[in-house]
């Protein structure tokens, strides 16, 4: 199955940063529950829960999981994913980058605070997609919220612990406080399974806890195109890739990020 993006949503992403992509992973979605399934049964050592006891509910998180997943390794392989990221960023070579799952029980109010993912990584550039995908209907209320154009900020945007709101970094100079965030240039939408929103590794995102009455899934894919290099972020990155024996500037490893796609 082949996705086609229109040169109105190749442009809207490079503009605003996120585009919502219609029904794409529709024949994916029972591959990625079953995946999803298997790592709640057996979380990684990167597991975490971000509910204090102060909160009601649940919110776990999950990533790296695609190399002992079956059905993320699939996905990343074999979906449209790969081609559409080519589209988006007009790259010639995308690989992965990671896999990241969210689960939040109903009437959880830890919500997932506004951020960008790239402070947090280990790479810098452009030329970055990352999907979100909800395993079922979702609502506006539920959905991920985007800042559209917060990727052409001037600087990052300091990260911070989701447990806890502590900086990540015990070093903080080349990072911007938190811009304020303008509700008139919200990027939010309700969603259908197969749908899925396409966003930038530096737009500012959020989503609510879960205001409904089912269990909110999400599944994350993220991918790395042609202008993407390592950073030293001089701290344990998330993911931390620990042993990447990578310098500032140098080209990401294929045998841990392989390439998935090329033209």
């Amino acid at each position: 199955m082949t996705i086609k993006l229109s040169e109105y949503q190749i442009s809207k992403y490079k503009n605003d940063g996120v585009i919502l992509v219609k029904e794409a992973f529709l024949p994916w979605i029972e591959k990625l529950k079953n995946g999803f399934q298997k790592v709640l049964d057996n979380p990684s050592f990167y597991g975490r829960e971000n509910t204090s006891n102060k909160k009601k509910g649940r919110f776990f998180e999950d990533y790296c999981n695609w190399e002992r997943v079956d059905e993320f390794k699939d996905f990343f392989f074999n979906s449209p994913a790969a081609e559409i990221i080519a589209q988006s960023t007009s790259s010639k070579r995308i690989q992965i980058f990671h896999d990241h799952i969210f689960f939040k029980d109903p009437g959880t109010e830890k919500e997932t605070p506004w951020h960008q993912d790239l402070p947090y990584y280990c790479v810098d550039g452009n030329d970055t997609g990352s999907f979100w995908i909800p395993l079922e209907n979702i609502s506006k209320d539920n959905s991920l919220k985007v800042l559209k154009g917060s990727h052409n900020l001037p600087k990052l945007v300091k990260p911070t612990k989701w447990s806890n709101d502590k900086s990540w970094y015990k070093i903080n100079d080349k990072f911007m406080d938190m811009p304020n965030i303008n509700e008139n240039n919200i990027f939010n939408t309700e969603m259908n399974v197969g749908d899925a929103i396409l966003f930038n590794f530096k737009v500012l995102h959020s989503s609510s806890g879960n205001k409904g009455n089912k269990t909110y899934k999400a599944f994350s894919a993220r991918f790395i195109g042609d202008d993407v290099r390592y950073v030293d972020r001089m701290g344990e990155t998330s993911p931390p890739f620990k042993g990447i024996n990578l310098k500032s500037g140098d080209k990401m490893r294929e045998d841990w990020f392989p390439v998935v796609w090329n033209n």
